[in-house]
């Protein structure tokens, strides 16, 4: 790659420092508004990382970028790279006297929507702080819906490009100009954000644990402000609200775009769709009526609970309303296992993502026809799409990378000293952006506050592999990548 290609992309990132730099005075309004003194901490922040974007962005200005595979490749990690560092900047310098390692730690939780968090104590913390958290989570949705909808499908690394959706029609483009699609995005982002914040404050929730629970759950983050979570407002009625916000915030925000802007009924038909929640319904019910027989809970409230909490897993949002891990072991098995699932691809949710799973078990079905009749053809489909030989090998590639990352990861944690559940635990959890994992350490009853420095470094390594993919973070590592 030649100067021009690191230029470009370092001006690109510098900008969008600039736009955080800004985003740091929404906080430093809260603050103040509160009467608290972080206030001067957001301020502070915001004239550092502003004034260092701009000169960065000034000293490589230079003509429209040479967009191609590899600067796409780059500008991705990059970016993510600036996004971590300049949102663990106020957690330094807050009152929270937080180190690097879990500033950091808790900013690329933030912004790659995972939900762990380092933080004990969220019902005494300062409420900029609250707000900053939930803003990194908002603004980090933007963007993993972005790259899953535009980048991903182009570097043929992850997610089914817009324009290649099933439709009656596959000349039909829902909008002419990418411009016109993401305007459409925004504006559906944000009224889904008003419209679940206005849901909350209806059913009890003060306005301003409305505005942060609802912007981390429309960016199925799971940050709270509040240790116990949505359990802090005992309310059934919160949590069926929850449940239906995470769901329709774990479908493609494609098909909800052109289902909300264009009226089309047949956009829903997405096979991803159907299958994300078949599982979802039939695991929550099953976990609704284990939890019934197990412990004697009254069925309303089981199949609340059971709901909330499947959504929570495989939105990968992380919230709690009970420590679900003293449900019964069933409940345990099947909390570990959703959490590798995830939602839809499109979406703000993380894991594997529901439409790799029917790619690859139509392959395997593909394989075994095969065999049967070697000298048939059989095509592996997605819907009524067929599905090329470079979307079945990526989908292949990531889920062999997928399960070595989680075993390498999991040993690294447990030479660290960690529990054979904590260690497998908070790497998947890590490495699906789901948040609170399973065990006394990392459960939904815990926090990662008691992790040590280079566990923290490891899992917040996971936590931007999980969020961008993993193969666009491990392409740029292989030489081959750096040679002109």
């Amino acid at each position: 790659m030649n100067a021009t290609v690191y230029r470009s992309a370092i001006n690109i990132a510098a900008i969008c420092g600039l736009y955080l730099a800004a985003a740091m005075l929404v906080p430093a309004a809260v603050d103040l508004y509160f009467g608290h003194r972080d206030w001067q901490v957001f301020l502070l922040s915001a004239m550092l990382v502003g004034g260092l974007s701009l000169l960065a962005a000034a000293a490589t200005r230079s003509g429209p970028p040479p967009f191609n595979k590899k600067m796409g490749f780059l500008l991705v990690n990059l970016l993510w790279l600036v996004f971590s560092l300049v949102g663990a900047v106020p957690f330094m310098l807050s009152s929270l006297d937080l180190g690097f390692a879990k500033a950091l730690f808790e900013s690329i939780s933030a912004i790659t929507t995972t939900g762990s968090t380092v933080i004990s104590g969220l019902d005494q913390v300062p409420p900029g702080i609250l707000m900053w958290r939930s803003l990194l989570h908002w603004l980090g949705g933007i963007g993993i819906v972005a790259l899953g909808l535009f980048v991903m499908p182009y570097l043929r690394v992850g997610g089914i490009s817009f324009f290649k959706m099933e439709s009656s029609d596959t000349n039909d483009k829902p909008f002419a100009r990418i411009a016109s699609f993401t305007r459409a995005f925004v504006l559906v982002y944000v009224l889904i954000t008003i419209a679940c914040t206005l849901t909350f404050a209806v059913l009890g929730m003060s306005r301003f644990d409305a505005i942060n629970h609802a912007m981390a759950t429309v960016a199925t983050g799971g940050f709270s402000t509040h240790d116990a979570s949505f359990g802090y407002f005992n309310s059934l009625p919160l949590l069926w609200a929850a449940t239906f916000f995470m769901t329709v915030c774990s479908l493609p925000f494609s098909i909800l775009i052109v289902f909300m802007v264009r009226g089309r009924l047949d956009a829903l038909r997405d096979p991803q769709i159907g299958v994300f929640l078949a599982y979802l319904v039939a695991f929550s019910i099953a976990i609704a009526v284990y939890h019934r027989l197990q412990n004697g809970v009254p069925f309303h409230e089981a199949l609340a609970h059971s709901f909330f909490t499947v959504s929570t897993i495989l939105s990968t949002t992380g919230f709690a309303s009970e420590d679900y891990t003293l449900w019964g072991p069933f409940v345990v098995a099947m909390a570990f296992f959703m959490t590798f699932m995830g939602g839809c691809s499109g979406s703000t949710a993380g894991g594997i993502k529901a439409y790799r799973f029917i790619i690859l078990f139509n392959s395997i079905r593909t394989g075994l026809y095969k065999l049967i009749y070697p000298n048939g053809i059989h095509a592996v489909r997605y819907g009524n799409m067929t599905v090329d030989a470079d979307l079945q090998r990526s989908v292949v590639l990531f889920f062999t990378t997928y399960l070595m990352l989680w075993a390498v990861g999991s040993l690294v944690m447990s030479a660290m000293g960690y529990d054979v559940v904590t260690s497998t635990s908070s790497v998947i959890t890590a490495l699906s952006n789901v948040g609170p994992g399973i065990g006394p350490i990392v459960g939904p009853a815990g926090n990662f506050s008691t992790i040590s420095d280079p566990a923290l470094y490891l899992l917040s390594v996971m936590m931007l592999l999980g969020r961008l993919e993993v193969l666009t973070v491990l392409v740029v590592l292989t030489p081959l990548f750096w040679k002109s």
